[in-house]
């Protein structure tokens, strides 16, 4: 039994935040229903090639991107833009617990799903807005995807090589943070609204905004201008507080080198066979070593290229030295710390497909998480749940998709 298990999600989210949300909620756990549109369903369906291929190596037309964020859940096809479909989810809402949605500002308002709707069907409803920039102020009405929050927030302008330098100028991460992160914080507001309810009974609207989001987690970038009144500027690999911190070329390829105190310097520079630069004042601190940065930068790498990454990484990890390999994703997966840790896994899709899949970090001492349903195919789940839920028999099951109101 996952923590959650008895909890009911309600999901017309859709791409990342918010699924990212639920996708965690159902690890847990929870219920969840993903109310998608009929034909079409959510729109990182589409977002391929890769497809996920069946036995015969053909493809299914399950892009990777949704099979990412979308296991544990069950489908519903509706078509909420109908009277008949929207009756369906306020319906459903009466037996939920949790309500998730990354629509617009005041779009599902128009089709009586708003929170002042839904809350008064059911004022226990926790209900959670996903929007790019939150549900008041000047831009509440605009339109907004991740990579245009990272530039917007900030996070662009800390990312990348060194203006003036190969390669310098904005670059925003590899995957689409703002949005796991909101999704993350979505998880969090979740749990604690859940937690709070078991005191006052009652439900209440969580307002999360990806740009709120993308400004909180600046973290200490953020406080370095807050103190300094200096913004921070992009500086690659290296770390703005901390020195040595960052990525060295090594004689045949990159190791990361994570110094995070005087005590792991003075031991680096004892496996490259240097120690006197610990006792050397320029660079004994971290201070010191932050005002000698470059200089000091200069030696380290100069050291570093000098032996293989392996050399280093055996050299340095039983010295208790941070230090790892710069990977790509094929390599993370054959790293012996990650296969113990069984972070790849299968699940068996409702066609008999294997589908690979990315464990939740998350290990509890005693609660188990949920994995016993691959990302669904769209609608698969709209008879059976309909008719469990809300007690619709085969005649008005099919009537319903004959209108095309479910799917």
């Amino acid at each position: 039994m996952g923590p959650l298990a008895g909890i009911k999600v309600l999901d017309l989210s859709r791409v990342l935040a918010g699924p990212w949300a639920t996708q965690v909620l159902a690890d847990m756990g929870a219920t969840v229903y993903k109310i998608e549109r009929p034909v079409a369903g959510d729109d990182t369906r589409q977002w391929g090639p890769p497809w996920l291929k069946d036995a015969s190596g053909n493809d299914t037309r399950e892009s990777a991107y949704y099979l990412a964020v979308n296991r544990g859940k069950h489908s519903l096809a509706i078509d909420i833009a109908t009277p008949e479909g929207q009756s369906l989810v306020r319906q459903l809402t009466v037996g939920c617990d949790v309500f998730v949605e990354n629509f617009k500002v005041g779009d599902l308002a128009r089709y009586g799903l708003g929170y002042a709707d839904l809350a008064a069907l059911n004022p226990r409803l926790v209900y959670c807005s996903i929007s790019a920039f939150g549900q008041s102020g000047p831009l509440a009405a605009a339109a907004g995807y991740d990579a245009m929050i990272q530039g917007m927030g900030g996070l662009m302008s800390v990312t990348g090589n060194p203006d003036g330098t190969p390669g310098g100028g904005p670059q925003k991460v590899g995957v689409a943070v703002a949005d796991l992160m909101t999704g993350m914080y979505a998880v969090s507001a979740i749990l604690g609204a859940l937690y709070e309810r078991t005191r006052s009974s009652l439900g209440q609207h969580i307002d999360l905004a990806l740009l709120d989001t993308q400004v909180a987690w600046l973290s200490n970038q953020s406080m370095n201008y807050l103190l300094s009144g200096v913004p921070p500027v992009r500086q690659g690999s290296q770390h703005p507080n901390i020195v040595p911190y960052g990525s060295f070329t090594t004689k045949d390829g990159h190791l990361m080198l994570a110094i995070g105190n005087d005590r792991q310097f003075a031991s680096f520079v004892q496996r490259a066979n240097r120690p006197g630069l610990a006792d050397d004042a320029r660079y004994q601190t971290n201070a010191a070593r932050l005002k000698h940065r470059e200089e000091l930068l200069a030696i380290v790498s100069e050291l570093l290229s000098a032996r293989t990454t392996r050399e280093w990484l055996d050299t340095l990890t039983p010295a208790a030295v941070p230090c790892g390999p710069i990977n790509n994703i094929a390599d993370v997966f054959a790293e012996p710390q990650v296969k113990h840790r069984q972070m790849l896994m299968q699940l068996t899709n409702s066609q008999g497909v294997s589908v690979p899949q990315v464990r939740n970090p998350i290990v509890y001492s005693r609660s188990d998480l949920s994995y016993g349903r691959a990302p669904p195919a769209l609608g698969e789940d709209s008879m059976a749940v309909l008719a469990d839920e809300l007690g619709l028999d085969a005649t008005a099951l099919a009537a319903l998709r004959a209108q095309g109101v479910i799917g």
